[in-house]
């Protein structure tokens, strides 16, 4: 049930994408950072590497022993073929060369420190000769090697021969390096390899041999797990941030759906006065609320008009249906001569027509708001439509002893003429019964633009301004120059009203008091 509120989903989504961001922000950082601090590393092996290749190189000549050199101050690093090296082996002669059989050998002893050495090192090292074939000679001078210390995480040094025999290692080198595997004959690029805690960078020298530097990174690897700890506290901080203020996003933007689900259950019980308190109406829910109150305000108005519509039909249906009951009981309630039952019969016709009419009103009303009137659509001149109805109601006025003034010019347009002619009959009928003693009725029109405009004024009493915005409204009368509107439904201006807005145009009225009422038609042209 949680996981079906959108708030939840909201939530939910946040806090995933908050979560991916920020693993994806730590690991980057930590991988950057550990990259970083390897290759650094990497490079200060290179820069150690350098002098260590280069000290380990072929004898010079054919098949003589090959000789190591090392300094006096790192002589215990030197590892000889098993069983060290031989006391009773070749002295050193002059400038490192062995010495021959004529050789007296007092300056080859291995005390004197007056000898010459190969690659010109100072007199204070020594070398020995190898009793087991091929070697190597190793040279490497103090300065350089006080590039590698003899503490547990200094920088550390291990050199083998072309046959994986291990030739020279520094005194803070682990005892169990391993020979890289991947180091195969001839030279080869400086690899890097992670040994436990140790890093180390190995390279193939061109004579089959490998030199291998390495360090102890303890230090930084527990660096780089704090690091990794402290991303982790950083970024559950920032998710708790992060996904506290989705809530609050969340639900900010919930409470406005929440509204218009609790005022549409209010709405739906019955009571259509209720709308939705919208805040801000400038976003899309805002805006949405705004919409959805403006649906309301019109459904509400739809009700009220339909409520009123239904008294105001019910009552004009009563009166001839009173009407009719009263004749008729009249009549049953004695016997009566031809005459009485014919004036009887004749009302109850009279009534019985009032409702036709009005329920023919109503048909045709409901027809035009449902769409399902069929409305011509044809070229006519309006100026003939308007002098066949003015015909048509000129006994009317001069019954009343009103006059017409009809000044339409030929206005073409395209709609019903029938129907346009039934929207200026009601027009012309009540400006003339609406008017005052010997008034006047004037009829006049225009092309506008691409709109015909047809207006029917009079000179009676006017409409109140309280009454003219529901001029329209069905059954809608005025109390005082409306009220009595004998034979008339109250729906003849709705249905005027109707037809026009089915031709595309519009019928506005307009008032003053004691000044008359305009009626103006606008049709497209």
């Amino acid at each position: 049930m949680m996981f079906h509120s959108i708030r939840w989903r909201l939530q939910l989504w946040y806090g995933l994408v908050f979560l991916a961001l920020l693993a994806g922000f730590g690991v980057t950082a930590y991988a950057l950072l550990r990259n970083v601090q390897l290759r650094h590393l990497d490079a200060e092996f290179q820069r150690r590497m350098g002098p260590l290749s280069n000290s380990l190189r072929p004898p010079p000549g054919g098949p003589r022993p090959r000789f190591f050199f090392f300094p006096n101050d790192l002589s215990n690093s030197l590892l000889s073929s098993p069983g060290g090296p031989r006391p009773d082996g070749p002295r050193l002669g002059r400038g490192g060369r062995r010495g021959d059989p004529g050789d007296r050998g007092e300056r080859g002893d291995p005390g004197d420190r007056g000898g010459d050495f190969p690659g010109g090192g100072p007199p204070e090292e020594r070398g020995f000769a190898r009793p087991d074939g091929p070697g190597f000679q190793f040279y490497l001078p103090s300065e350089q090697a006080a590039l590698f210390g003899s503490e547990s995480n200094s920088f550390y040094y291990v050199v083998w021969g072309p046959g994986g025999q291990e030739l020279a290692r520094s005194e803070a080198a682990p005892r169990d390096v391993p020979l890289p595997a991947a180091a195969g004959p001839g030279p080869g690029p400086a690899e890097p390899r992670m040994r436990g805690v140790f890093r180390e960078l190995y390279h193939a020298t061109p004579g089959g041999g490998v030199v291998l530097v390495g360090r102890s990174i303890a230090e930084e690897l527990a660096g780089l797990r704090l690091l990794a700890w402290e991303l982790a506290a950083a970024g559950g901080v920032v998710l708790l941030l992060g996904s506290t203020g989705g809530w609050w996003v969340a639900t900010r933007a919930m409470r406005p759906i929440e509204d218009i689900s609790a005022t549409a259950v209010k709405i739906a019980a019955g009571d259509l006065s209720q709308r939705i308190s919208a805040a801000d109406t400038e976003n899309e829910l805002g805006r949405l609320a705004a919409v959805l109150n403006s649906t309301f305000a019109r459904l509400e108005a739809a009700f009220a008009q339909q409520q009123q519509f239904t008294s105001d039909a019910a009552h004009e249906l009563r009166t001839p249906i009173t009407v009719m009951l009263a004749q008729t009981q009249t009549a049953l309630t004695r016997e009566r001569g031809a005459a009485e039952y014919r004036a009887t019969v004749e009302a109850c016709q009279r009534a019985a027509q009032r409702m036709r009419k009005l329920m023919e009103s109503l048909l045709e009303l409901a027809r035009l708001d449902a769409g399902q009137e069929a409305l011509k659509r044809m070229p006519f001149d309006l100026s003939k439509t308007v002098s066949d109805c003015v015909e048509l109601v000129t006994p009317l006025a001069a019954a009343g002893g009103l006059k017409i003034h009809c000044a339409v010019p030929a206005l073409p347009c395209v709609g019903d003429p029938e129907r346009m002619g039934q929207v200026v009959t009601n027009l012309l009928s009540n400006a003339l019964e609406y008017n005052q003693e010997s008034g006047e009725v004037r009829i006049t029109g225009e092309r506008q633009g691409g709109a015909v405009i047809l207006s029917v004024s009079n000179s009676g009493p006017g409409i109140a301004a309280e009454d003219l915005p529901r001029i329209f409204e069905r059954f809608y009368r005025t109390d005082k120059a409306r009220s009595g509107s004998g034979g008339h439904t109250g729906l003849g201006l709705a249905i005027s009203k109707a037809i026009v807005e089915a031709h595309g145009g519009s019928l506005e009225a307009a008032s003053q008091p004691g000044k008359g009422a305009t009626f103006t038609v606008r049709m497209p042209g």
